[in-house]
């Protein structure tokens, strides 16, 4: 059930309508783009198809999404309103990544971490033609595994079945190390090094696959430095803390 507050506050009323589960995911997959259903369905991989209708349709009727019809083709677009909801969802990303950085095991998801990465390709940097990027979890299941992403003139695909064509370059890292890097927490040049992520194929594409993956748009965000570590005040021999203490 939609949450109530009760209350005239407009930051209440906004909130009657959005912080309902997976609403704003939602909201943030119209912003990167995706306009179907089952592109949506891409982007929040563990929402039930079920709920997902529920919640455009509820957005829908809020007026923050326009839904349009062309014969057996449904397209969904952020409205006016939904729109102004962009700088708030890029805050709160912001937000995320500077002051809740731990990520635990279950938020890994390689349908989501391949989904983003795909939909960020700087088709400009890769060569002419087709180039293939192949992607290793060694400490995945064996189901979840291996990804492609394939790049062609028309546009760019993410797989989780072998496409079928050479790969030009290969990424095994964990998912951990991958995600970490799409997020901006560990630059490539340092997992390299450190032998977190090895690239197998072609030289001069293993140089240049930095450049053709390009990082989150949050990546950049600037993180904040160590917290401070609360000093805790000396107990003086004699003192009623120490007495207090056994001391």
């Amino acid at each position: 059930m939609p949450s109530h507050y009760g209350q005239f506050c407009p930051v209440a009323k906004a909130m009657e309508l959005l912080d309902e589960r997976w609403t704003l995911l939602v909201v943030r997959e119209l912003m990167m783009g995706s306009q179907h259903f089952n592109a949506l369905r891409r982007g929040v991989p563990r929402m039930s198809p079920a709920l997902l209708s529920k919640r455009l349709q509820t957005l829908v009727r809020a007026g923050v999404v326009e839904r349009w019809e062309d014969g057996n083709r449904v397209t969904y677009r952020l409205s006016e309103s939904g729109k102004e909801l962009e700088p708030i969802v890029e805050a709160l990303g912001r937000w995320g990544t500077r002051w809740i950085p731990e990520l635990g095991d279950d938020d890994l998801d390689p349908h989501l971490l391949l989904w983003d990465i795909h939909r960020n390709v700087d088709t400009e940097a890769v060569p002419d033609g087709r180039t293939v990027v192949g992607f290793d979890f060694p400490d995945v299941r064996r189901a979840t595994r291996h990804w492609w992403i394939v790049i062609t003139g028309d546009g760019v695909d993410v797989c989780d079945n072998d496409p079928g064509f050479p790969v030009r370059v290969t990424v095994e890292a964990t998912l951990r190390t991958l995600t970490l890097i799409w997020r901006g927490d560990l630059d490539w040049a340092s997992a390299l090094r450190s032998g977190e992520l090895v690239l197998h194929g072609e030289p001069q594409a293993r140089r240049a696959l930095p450049r053709w993956l390009k990082l989150s748009s949050l990546a950049s965000t600037p993180r904040p430095g160590p917290r401070p570590v609360a000093a805790v005040p000396a107990v003086r021999p004699g003192s009623a803390r120490a007495a207090a203490a056994g001391e």
